[in-house]
């Protein structure tokens, strides 16, 4: 299952790069904003929602979808780790004498 999410997720995001990049930014319109040719248009400006903005919105809720969905499904895995089957090592003391210790002021 895991796999077909990451194949999935793999569409959608080179899906909605290519999306997005299809696009036209907003700045190409800002002549008709400011009485170009097209600022008689119903909708203004901008225009209805396109196809395109429609398809953006659509591969970026997918794609948050499976990505909480890969998040989730990769979370509950219980691997056995390395460290488990190493012991800690012995520490050693070291034998510390009163004079390396004594750091105060000597009493006559």
């Amino acid at each position: 299952m895991s796999i077909l999410l990451i194949v999935i997720h793999v569409v959608v995001c080179i899906a909605l790069i290519l999306i997005v990049l299809l696009q036209t930014g907003k700045g190409a319109d800002m002549g008709a904003a400011f009485g170009g040719g097209s600022s008689q248009t119903l909708f203004g400006s901008t225009g209805a929602s396109t196809f395109l903005s429609k398809a953006t919105t659509v591969a970026a809720i997918v794609f948050m979808l499976t990505s909480l969905t890969l998040a989730y499904v990769s979370g509950g895995k219980v691997t056995k780790s390395v460290v488990t089957d190493t012991k800690a090592p012995i520490e050693q003391s070291s034998q510390t004498g009163n004079n390396a210790t004594d750091t105060g002021s000597k009493s006559e």
